[in-house]
């Protein structure tokens, strides 16, 4: 008796491949293009700016006055995130693209930033998107694929249950 292996979701990492490479050429643009750094480049102007920053934090600068340490906590920490995701991809169907998406998402979004914390100790941000008169935090091209994927991941998990068809 020969058992079947069930293809699984891993071939979606071809899309975290996709992301790190688009985010690693946007950032190589940013910086051969938007210098002087902290320069707003107005693209539509009172709504989004290219805008070349650099952040050693996460999310919003958090921890980027810190003596350094953040940067190989963040690199593991990335890293861990990165790995998990790939096993819960390998156990996932193929078929599963509402769970395989998100997961790729971030994980190319996690090493695309790893990538810029190895090389240069900080991560390159350039896009400046402004709600209202409020300019909202500069981010990359990984930073959007990481929110996708963890709104794609809630709004997938929320409103994809099979409702019980016999509830006692």
């Amino acid at each position: 008796m020969t058992t079947r292996i069930k293809p699984n979701a891993l071939s979606w990492l071809w899309l975290a491949v996709a992301i790190i490479a688009l985010d690693q050429l946007t950032k190589w643009w940013a910086l051969t293009s938007l210098q002087p750094a902290e320069t707003p480049h107005p693209v539509i102007p009172g709504i989004l700016n290219w805008t070349l920053t650099f952040n050693t934090g996460a999310a919003f600068s958090f921890l980027a006055d810190s003596a350094g340490w953040q940067r190989w906590f963040f690199v593991l920490l990335a890293v861990g995130i990165s790995v998990t995701l790939s096993v819960w991809l390998s156990r996932t169907p193929r078929r599963d693209w509402r769970t395989a998406l998100p997961l790729a998402l971030i994980v190319g979004g996690a090493v695309g930033n790893v990538i810029d914390r190895f090389h240069a100790a900080k991560v390159t941000d350039f896009i400046q998107v402004f709600i209202g008169s409020y300019p909202f935090p500069v981010f990359n091209v990984a930073d959007s694929a990481i929110t996708v994927g963890a709104v794609g991941l809630i709004v997938f998990g929320l409103f994809s249950a099979k409702p019980s068809a016999d509830v006692r």
